[in-house]
Order: C-alpha cells, then sequence, then structure tokens
C-alpha cells in the first residue's frame, strides 16, 4: 500500500492476485482429489491395485485401437501395455486379434463384459461428489460460470512449457 495515498500499488495487487490464485488452485486441487474414485472403482470392477487396467478399459471406449496407440493413449510403453490387455483378456474385459492390414499388428477391443464394465466406471467418474449437492443453486450456478471461464482461458492461452534441461 502508498502510505501517501492510501492506494494499493500495482505490484501489491500482483502480489495479491498471486497469492489468491495459488490459494484458490490449493483448495480445488484439494477438493477434487478429496473425492478420488480410485478406490471405488478398484472395488466395483475388482481390477485389482493400479490404475492401468481402469484407464485401459476406458481408452477402449471409443472403438478398438492396436496396442502401440493404447500404450500411447494410456501413458505406458508398449510391452507394459501387453502385459495389462493379457490380464484384461484373461478376465474376459477385452479381445485381442491380428489386424486385418498387418497381421504383425494385433488389435484390442473390448468384450460386452468390458464394455458394461467401461459404463460402469464411467458412471462412477461422471458422479459428482454429494458436496457439491450440497451448495444452494445460485452457488453452483456462480461455480458453473467461474470454472467455463477458466476452461475458455486454458484452452486459449498456450501449454505450460517443459523447463530446459540442462
Amino acid at each position: 500500500m502508498n502510505a501517501e495515498t492510501d492506494t494499493d500499488t500495482p505490484s501489491d495487487v500482483g502480489t495479491a492476485a498471486a497469492g489468491l490464485a495459488g490459494s484458490a488452485w490449493t483448495l480445488m486441487s484439494e477438493f477434487v482429489h478429496g473425492f478420488d474414485s480410485t478406490e471405488e472403482l478398484r472395488r466395483t470392477l475388482a481390477l485389482g491395485r493400479g490404475s492401468g487396467r481402469v484407464k485401459t478399459l476406458l481408452g477402449l471406449a471409443d472403438g478398438p485401437l492396436s496396442v502401440a496407440q493404447l500404450a500411447q493413449s494410456i501413458g505406458v510403453d508398449p510391452p507394459y501395455a501387453t502385459l495389462i490387455v493379457n490380464e484384461l483378456e484373461a478376465l474376459g474385459l477385452v479381445s485381442r486379434t491380428s489386424d486385418e492390414h498387418d497381421r504383425r499388428r494385433k488389435v484390442v477391443a473390448l468384450t460386452a463384459r468390458g464394455g458394461e464394465s467401461v459404463h460402469t466406471a464411467q458412471g462412477i467418474i461422471a458422479r459428482p461428489p454429494s458436496a457439491l449437492h450440497a451448495l444452494a443453486v445460485e452457488d453452483l450456478a456462480e461455480l458453473h460460470r467461474i470454472l467455463e471461464r477458466l476452461n475458455g482461458l486454458r484452452r486459449d492461452a498456450p501449454q505450460r512449457e517443459a523447463p530446459a534441461r540442462p
């Protein structure tokens, strides 16, 4: 604050805004992580520990993929994706066939049972936390408006650049 004019300087406003932005981010992160559905997904789908199996099923929701495409979409290397596919195939949730254009390439698809598991998982993931239902309609509308604005800013902003390596 400027003592002579009793007003905030641009530096003070910027510091306050940065502090509020950091605090808001911490609160949003705590809220979202506080309602993590991972354990419910594990119990309901009975797929064991780790998120690779659920990610794999969800990665196939839009249609069959090659093992390499699947690995890329779930962020693992192809040998690990093959292990996950082996486990899901043993559970009857996916099938693996040779690509009709390239017999060396394997294509993975959901089975009917796998599709049911995906539907269940999507329902669990999409269900809003009960805490949101406790808010007044006006508060939910305001939260919705702010989140839409933030998502618009995120889409318009350049991606964060990774720090340069020495």
